[in-house]
């Protein structure tokens, strides 16, 4: 059975002129001999509103009725593509995840699918039908609805496909497909044609907001080949797939860059057994995510300068933790905004001599200065001031050109 499932996401089934849209889509595979799976997201804007009406209600609202009202919104989609695909003559209808059932296991709000039940399904399929199907829930083996995470209709979407075994699993957003870096922020950004499961999740965790590393991951373990595309124009758009799947004489894929960083540092740290485990311990508690990590040991062996970085909406927070935190000892404590994560990713990386410098040599030429550096075998992060973020985009696109030109 020639399977394809096709994902929307919620800019996509925005308005009722953009579900009529996506029906012309479905219908499109349909008509080229495929058995089509819809995976829909709830229209833009809806998931917000009703998360909105739990915090009006409780400020503490049940974590078990907060999956069953915003997976709602999932619902009234599905039906709405249904009933269009209906209008226009085809068999169809809504599946609700209980419904088939999708399985999960894990926690209220940030469950993980398990199990998804093929017999309804391919039964509805081999008649001819076109189930339309609720992404970013499931139930647990209380028969408790469950929700999957932000941007979970893409895991759905990934793991039905995997369950399916199908031949295609396509992701319609608003955009057509993965660029080199953000379009909005650089004019001469391109469209990346295959992108490795690797560098996407690179690119994913360091601020793409296309697809959420979680889904990448969901793909990359179950070596599900996605292609990215957009809802609204009829052009290709980016696979991500498995590396040998790949043939690139691209050294780096793409740059990311992140913005509303700090950077804290602690100087003349105490030096002991366990002293960063004291200093991360706390933030981690309180739910403050540490980045970018740098430890500088002095001659002598006693102290450690330390520095890392956090979203500056957490500065304060931090702060506070760390003055007191009587676990640590530290001679001063410097912290500062308007910093900014400037990463380039890449397979090629691994094999290409020289990256490092290109890199750094590319923003020394603009005379920005680097503060912090973090790499991995295919990324290479600095951190650099806010206001060289765009200058430095530029350089580094230019520098390994990814503008196209040679």
């Amino acid at each position: 059975m020639k399977i394809v499932v096709l994902k929307f996401g919620g800019t996509s089934v925005g308005t009722i002129k953009k579900i009529k849209k996506v029906t012309e889509i479905i219908a499109s595979y349909k008509k080229k001999k495929y058995n089509v799976i819809v995976v829909s997201s709830a229209m833009s804007g809806v998931t917000n509103e009703l998360i909105k009406k739990s915090v009006e209600i409780s400020t503490n609202f049940s974590e078990s009725e907060y999956d069953v009202l915003v997976s709602s919104g999932e619902q009234m989609s599905c039906s709405l593509i249904a009933g269009r695909l209906i209008d226009r003559g085809y068999k169809s209808r809504s599946w609700l995840s209980w419904q088939i059932p999708i399985i999960t296991n894990g926690v209220h709000k940030n469950s993980r699918i398990n199990k998804v039940n093929r017999n309804k399904i391919l039964k509805y399929l081999k008649e001819g039908g076109i189930p339309i199907i609720t992404g970013f829930q499931g139930i647990n083996n209380n028969n408790r609805i469950t929700t999957i995470g932000r941007g979970g209709s893409d895991a759905s979407a990934i793991m039905i496909a995997k369950f399916f075994k199908a031949e295609k699993c396509i992701i319609y957003t608003d955009v057509e497909g993965i660029y080199t870096t953000d379009p909005n922020k650089l004019i001469k950004a391109k469209k990346i044609k295959v992108i490795s499961y690797e560098e996407m999740l690179e690119m994913a965790s360091l601020g793409a907001k296309v697809m959420q590393p979680v889904s990448i991951q969901d793909a990359r373990l179950n070596r599900i080949d996605i292609e990215v595309r957009s809802s609204f124009v009829k052009k290709s758009g980016t696979i991500i797939t498995k590396r040998s799947n790949i043939i690139n004489n691209k050294i780096v894929t793409g740059i990311s860059t992140t913005q509303n960083d700090s950077k804290v540092s602690l100087i003349g740290v105490k030096d002991k057994p366990g002293v960063a485990a004291s200093i991360f311990k706390p933030l981690s508690k309180n739910s403050i995510n540490v980045d970018m990590v740098v430890q500088n040991i002095s001659a002598n062996g006693k102290e450690t300068d330390l520095t890392f970085t956090i979203k500056t909406e957490d500065l304060n927070k931090t702060k506070k933790i760390l003055k007191e935190n009587s676990n640590i000892n530290f001679r001063k404590l410097l912290l500062k905004k308007d910093v900014s994560k400037i990463s380039i990713i890449g397979v090629g990386m691994i094999t290409t001599p020289g990256v490092t410098f290109r890199m750094f040599q590319a923003l020394a030429n603009k005379r920005i200065n680097i503060q912090v550096i973090s790499t991995s075998e295919i990324k290479i992060s600095v951190l650099i001031d806010n206001k060289d973020t765009k200058k430095a985009l530029i350089a580094l696109h230019k520098e390994f050109r990814l503008d196209g030109n040679k």
